[in-house]
Formats: structure tokens, sequence, C-alpha cells
């Protein structure tokens, strides 16, 4: 109760108290004394009424020290409760937080370990395959040396029979000792440079003749038969010193009947439709013979192409053999082309599958960076909620 609902209720009272003293003196003494007798009771009724009010006012000072001191005692104990609770909150949040952070550690770890791993999968594999490719190409240029250095050989024995040329002529009197030495030659040269599956010695065609060596190369090249001639008698006439001028135009004019009988012949005997290719290969193993052919007989050579017949020497037929490999190499390598666009198919295709899964990957790490820095907002502003609590409790303990 306020003060001014006592005072209220004391002038209530004194107002009571003065209408029936009034009552009382009008019934026992009427007339003068009346003033008298109302002045005496207003002066006892002034005392009784400071006497109330000191009373009262001691009682309303009583009462508002306990009212004081129990909202202090009810204030310490809601101040002490929301300390507690704030303690309790402040554990609850430390142990949920450092919960969070040690299932987030745990996450990123497998995270990083299942990236490490992924990783290091691709890059076996990746390595594995360049180093299949790298063991490949360095054993496909280790046959290309060594075929190289079967081909120097070969230039070598060549340059050296050459050379012997002039000391052979005499070994090289016979027909046969000529034809077996031209046959060893060409089978010399062609072992050193193809492999025997695409060549065939003394081959037999489909109109019974036999030629000295087949070539067995892809389409529209075809096969391409090889003879050996070596029309050494007349060009060794016709090169002689010691004979007259005459007879060295004789021995001429008898060289190139020779040629072009063996040109004419391996071009009706070797050049068969839609069996061999349309021109053949005739071999002199003597590099002075194809030497004069080019220098001083141009009609023999025209002769020789138009009739489809390619003239060679040692020299010029290794390289006829090593262009007839290089087109074996192409065709097996255009043979196993699909295999290999299959690889690199399959190969592109497994770098989507990486890019994809590598995205995905990035995805995740940028969404838990996110998350992570949310968090550390969170804790931030917990931290300020904290801070500022700490502020109002220092105020109050200040006041």
């Amino acid at each position: 109760m306020t003060t001014e609902f006592w005072m209220y209720v004391l002038t209530g009272l004194s107002s009571v108290s003065l209408i029936l003293l009034l009552i009382i003196l009008v019934r026992k003494a009427p007339g003068t004394g009346l003033s008298e007798q109302l002045a005496q009771h207003k002066l006892e009724l002034v005392q009784q009424q400071g006497q109330f009010q000191q009373q009262l006012s001691e009682q309303l000072h009583m009462q508002r020290q306990q009212l004081l001191q129990q909202q202090q005692e009810h204030l310490l104990q809601v101040l002490q409760k929301i300390s507690d609770t704030q303690q309790a909150a402040r554990f609850e949040l430390s142990k949920n937080l450092q919960q969070q952070a040690i299932m987030l550690a745990e996450q990123v770890k497998q995270l990083t370990q299942s990236i490490d791993q992924r990783l290091k999968d691709i890059a076996g594999q990746v390595e594995k395959r360049l180093s299949d490719g790298f063991e490949k190409t360095n054993q496909t240029f280790t046959d290309i040396v060594k075929r190289l250095a079967l081909i120097d050989d070969a230039q070598k024995k060549i340059t050296e029979l050459s050379n012997n040329v002039v000391s052979l002529q005499e070994v090289l009197a016979d027909k046969r000792s000529r034809g077996a030495f031209g046959e060893v030659q060409l089978t010399a040269l062609i072992r050193n440079v193809l492999p025997e599956q695409h060549f065939s010695l003394q081959h037999t065609l489909s109109n019974g003749r036999i030629a000295d060596c087949m070539l067995f190369l892809p389409k529209p090249s075809g096969d391409i038969a090889i003879d050996a001639k070596f029309p050494l008698e007349s060009y060794k006439k016709m090169t002689d010193l010691h004979s007259s001028a005459e007879e060295r135009k004789q021995a001429q004019r008898q060289f190139k009947i020779d040629i072009k009988k063996h040109i004419n012949d391996i071009a009706d005997k070797y050049i068969i439709a839609h069996e061999t290719a349309d021109g053949a290969i005739m071999f002199l193993p003597a590099e002075a013979i194809f030497a004069e052919l080019h220098a001083y007989h141009p009609d023999i050579v025209e002769e020789a192409y138009r009739r489809r017949v390619w003239l060679t020497s040692p020299t010029t037929l290794m390289a006829v053999l090593t262009t007839a490999r290089s087109v074996l190499k192409d065709d097996a390598t255009r043979r196993q082309i699909h295999l290999i666009q299959e690889h690199l198919i399959k190969l592109a295709d497994d770098f989507s599958r990486f890019r994809g899964r590598f995205d995905n990957l990035a995805k995740h790490i940028d969404q838990a960076a996110v998350d992570v820095k949310q968090i550390h907002t969170s804790a931030d502003k917990i931290s300020n909620r904290f801070s500022q609590i700490e502020k109002v409790e220092w105020l109050d303990d200040a006041e």
C-alpha cells in the first residue's frame, strides 16, 4: 500500500471522529460552552491525529525498508540464477562447438584422404599409360636404329662389292655364275630390309613363270616382282679399251639388245593383271652397268619406263626396299589406327569422368569452406553476446 492510501484513510478517520465529537457535544452541553468544548476536542483530535500520523509514518518506513530488502534479495537471487544459466549455457555451447569442430575436422580429414587417394589412383593410371606409351615408342626407335644399322652394314657391303666388280668379272664369266651372284646379292639386300612374311624368293606366278623375288605390298601398290639380270659379257666388250672401235660399237648394240630383251621378258612374264602390280623391277647387280644406262643410253631407260619396268642397282634397290618397308609399316599402323582411336576415346571418357568428379569435389570443398566461415561467424556473434552480457553484469555490480 502507498503513502497516499494511508493519508486518505487517516483523513477519513479524522472526519468521522470530528462528526462524532460534534454530535456528542451537541447532546451533552448545549449553549455557550459548546465552542470551548469543540476547541478542546479539536485539540485532542489534532493530537491524536498527529500521533496516528507518526505511527503510520513509522510503519510505512519499516514496510518500505522491508520491501527494499526483499527486492534486493530477490534481485540477487535472479542475478545468481542468470549467472548460473549463463555459465551452463557457455559450457554447453563450448562443448557443442568442440564436438562440431571435431566432427568437421574428421570430415575434412576423410575428404582430404579420399581426394588424395583418388588423385593417386588417377596419377598412377596416367603414369602407367604414359610409361607404356614411352616404352612402345622407345622400342620403335630401337627397332629403327637397329634397322638403320643393318642398312648401313648392307650399304658398306654393297660398296665393297661395287669396288670389286672389276675383279669379279673373271669369276663371273659364266652366265650361271652371274645369275647366282645376282640372286644372292638380291636375297641379301631383301632379307636385310624386309621381314620374311613380306617377300617370297623363287615365287611361282599363275602363268607358271618363276620370279627371283616377289614383294607382297598392300593396295594400291600390290605385289611387285623382282628379277635379277647381269648382262656382263657385252658390257665388258663395250668397255674394253683394247678392242677396236667397230668391235666396241658392235658390243654396244648387243648390250642394248640384251637389256631391251630383259626388259621385254620381265614385262611379259611378271606383270599380270589382277595378280601383280602394274610394274616390275629389274635388278642390275653392278652399279657400273646401271650408271652406263642412265648416262649414255636414255632411250633404253625410256623404253623401260614405257614397259613399266623399273631399273635398279644395289644402291637404288636399297632405297626402293626401304620405301616398301615404310609402306608396310604405314599399312600396319593404319590397320591398328582403330585400336589407337578406341584407346583415345576411352582416355577422353576417363578424363571427362575425372573432370566431373573433380568439379563435384571442388563444389564440396567450396561448400565446406562456406560452412566453416558461417560457423566462425556464429561463434563470433555468440562471443560478442557473452561479452555484452558480462558488461551488463559489471554495470549492475557497479551500481
